[in-house]
């Protein structure tokens, strides 16, 4: 092992043990930070201290050129600033030489959301046995509150106020909000409450050896549920959350609501369905304005 390897090797151990960083997470600090370690060893960079920020951007640029995507090499530097930190905590660099340096823009990619129609089709499975009663309730759930997917998979019973309707969940940093339960999934729930006798503490939707549902489960449920009910679109549980947010922002106009909903830091991240309700609009106006309908109709010989 290298001095660069053990290095990010050491940093990569800190971050699991300190900061309790999923492995997920640090599958990828762990790529992009042994990307730079390998570029460094073919420039002949020995050391971090060595680095300099016009030798950092030229590893950006090299990525780039090898067809990395704006948003790969976005999370590139901030995995890099991260490490540079941490040296420069422990004394091992006079500056961090990603002061500055910006990756290429990510092209802005809108998410895709089911329609209103689309939406309760889904969710409308049958309630056929527990299992159908379980899918019913976490369907429900999912578009009624606009809840992550590991948000919905740690959700415990005690977590559930079905009398008020609201449910705190524990979302990214540790943040806790409170959402309000739609009547629909109320309802949907207390089925399946009554159906799984569960304790306070117990998972609400429950895994093998009654451990909370794994993430990829409920991604293949939702998948065959959804052919079941004759969508054939791609359907995943985030874009329950997206449907949630566009649907309850297009009825609402409130921005900020919705990011309190969401549970988004920065109300950046919401901002991006005001875009798709823009796109809903527009729709509109293409379909019911007098000018918009006289393109379509230019060419007929009717100059009125």
């Amino acid at each position: 092992m290298s001095v660069l390897t053990a290095r990010i090797e050491a940093f990569l151990r800190h971050l699991e043990v300190e900061r309790r960083m999923s492995a997920h997470t640090l599958s990828n600090y762990r790529r992009d930070l042994l990307a730079l370690a390998g570029w460094m060893d073919e420039a002949g960079i020995a050391s971090f201290k060595a680095l300099h920020g016009e030798q950092l951007r030229s590893f950006i640029a090299s990525e780039h050129r090898r067809g990395l995507s704006g948003k790969s090499l976005q999370r590139r530097l901030s995995a890099l600033r991260s490490f540079f930190t941490d040296l420069l905590k422990h004394g091992e660099l006079a500056g961090n030489p990603a002061q500055g340096i910006r990756a290429p823009k990510a092209p802005r990619k809108l998410p895709q959301v089911l329609d209103a129609d689309e939406a309760a089709r889904l969710v409308e499975v049958p309630t056929d046995g527990a299992l159908g009663r379980r899918d019913r309730a976490m369907l429900e759930l999912f578009y009624s509150s606009g809840l992550r997917l590991s948000e919905l998979c740690t959700l415990r019973w005690r977590e559930l106020d079905l009398a008020d309707g609201l449910v705190r969940v524990t979302g990214k940093g540790g943040k806790t909000r409170v959402v309000p339960v739609g009547s629909h999934a109320r309802n949907a729930l207390t089925e399946w409450q009554t159906e799984s006798a569960p304790v306070a503490d117990a998972p609400v939707f429950p895994g093998r050896g009654g451990k909370p549902i794994s993430g990829r489960a409920v991604q293949l449920r939702l998948r065959h549920l959804a052919q079941q009910q004759g969508i054939w679109k791609r359907i995943y549980p985030h874009l329950l959350r997206h449907s949630f947010a566009s649907h309850v922002l297009e009825s609402s106009g409130d921005l900020r609501g919705v990011q309190e909903l969401l549970g988004h830091a920065d109300i950046a991240t919401t901002q991006i369905y005001t875009h798709l309700d823009f796109q809903h609009l527009a729709k509109v106006y293409d379909a019911a304005h007098p000018r918009a309908r006289r393109k379509r109709e230019a060419g007929s010989g009717d100059g009125s």
